[in-house]
């Protein structure tokens, strides 16, 4: 190892230990630095069909991660689209964009069962600065969805912000082959089947049969049927999932997260303001960074993770991405 090179142990090392010191002070300490390390995620071509790869062209200038530490959720997403290299790297002028949040449940932003509203508009926004030519906000809900999306605070948000908002009904799935190792055929909500552009915007939430509720889990928001039935298989149900949505940007809204009793939450005890934001263009490593930093979870014992990495979809290795620490 040359003089003043960081492992990539010492490197997870930093990363945790910034978040945990919590807040500003570690987030300023952090500023601007890189840690330098190659993503083994390959370059995936398009691929046919409605199977549908939404990812931009990789920039070794540009950081892989960024995770983004504040007291205002807006400025979170600004500046971590900044450090990504801004929204334009990922929205043209035209584009269909749709925003997936977590809208699942009939909850307050407070109790942090849904993504923050304050950071779905603030997307919402900067989409449209970029020219999008349509934002859609939506989400396939557990709860009744008009009282979730109303309650959520996300669909007054997102609309006051220029989005289009889309309830799911019925009459807008539609059955597609997934061709995933145990998904084939299932309904998609429509939405997601005609975008130019897909971001994702879980949120952290509580282990659930997966061991963590992020970003990968967030893609269960696409389907209609008897999403139950998933579990028997869960782990490689979500990778089939996540290689079908291969999002634009991840974004993982941990400004407030839900540190027991989740996914539904409802317990403000259960409640931890971390105020951070972490931003990606790979998923993977966005979910293993969040389950180490905040339950301090074996990512490599997380089998999601794995079968994610071995299909492609990204590295659990979040040490060794390009990442950057910012304050905003």
């Amino acid at each position: 190892m040359k003089p003043g090179e960081n492992s990539s142990a010492e490197r997870r090392d930093i990363l945790i230990k910034l978040l945990r010191l919590g807040g500003l002070s570690a987030a300023s300490a952090g500023l601007g630095v890189w840690l330098q390390g190659r993503s083994h995620r390959p370059e995936e071509p398009l691929v046919a069909n409605l199977k549908r790869n939404f990812t931009v062209p990789p920039d070794p200038n540009l950081p892989e991660m960024v995770i983004s530490q504040g007291d205002d959720p807006r400025q979170l997403v600004r500046r971590a689209i900044a450090e990504l290299g801004g929204i334009r790297r990922f929205v043209a002028r035209g584009d269909v964009v749709v925003v997936k949040p977590n809208i699942a449940w009939d909850r307050t932003p407070e109790q942090a069962a849904n993504t923050n509203p304050d950071v779905v508009a603030e997307v919402v926004r900067l989409c449209r600065e970029a020219g999008a030519g349509k934002v859609i906000v939506t989400d396939v809900s557990c709860n009744e969805p008009r009282r979730c999306f109303q309650r959520s605070g996300i669909a007054e948000a997102a609309r006051a912000a220029g989005a289009e908002i889309i309830l799911p009904e019925e009459r807008k799935f539609k059955e597609v082959d997934l061709r995933g190792d145990v998904l084939s055929s299932w309904p998609v909500f429509e939405p997601f089947l005609a975008a130019d552009k897909m971001i994702n915007l879980p949120i952290a939430k509580h282990p659930s049969l997966t061991g963590v509720t992020l970003g990968m889990k967030n893609w269960y928001g696409i389907l209609g049927g008897q999403r139950q039935r998933l579990h028997q298989r869960i782990h490689e149900s979500l990778v089939d999932l996540a290689d079908f949505m291969r999002p634009t940007l991840t974004i993982m809204d941990a400004y407030r997260v839900l540190i027991r009793n989740g996914p539904t939450g409802g317990n403000l005890g259960d409640v931890a303001l971390k105020k951070t934001l972490i931003a990606g263009t790979d998923p993977v490593a966005v979910d293993a960074y969040t389950a180490k930093a905040y339950w301090d979870l074996d990512v490599s014992r997380l089998r999601y993770l794995k079968l994610a990495q071995e299909r492609g979809l990204g590295t659990f290795g979040f040490e060794n991405l390009r990442t950057r620490i910012a304050s905003a």
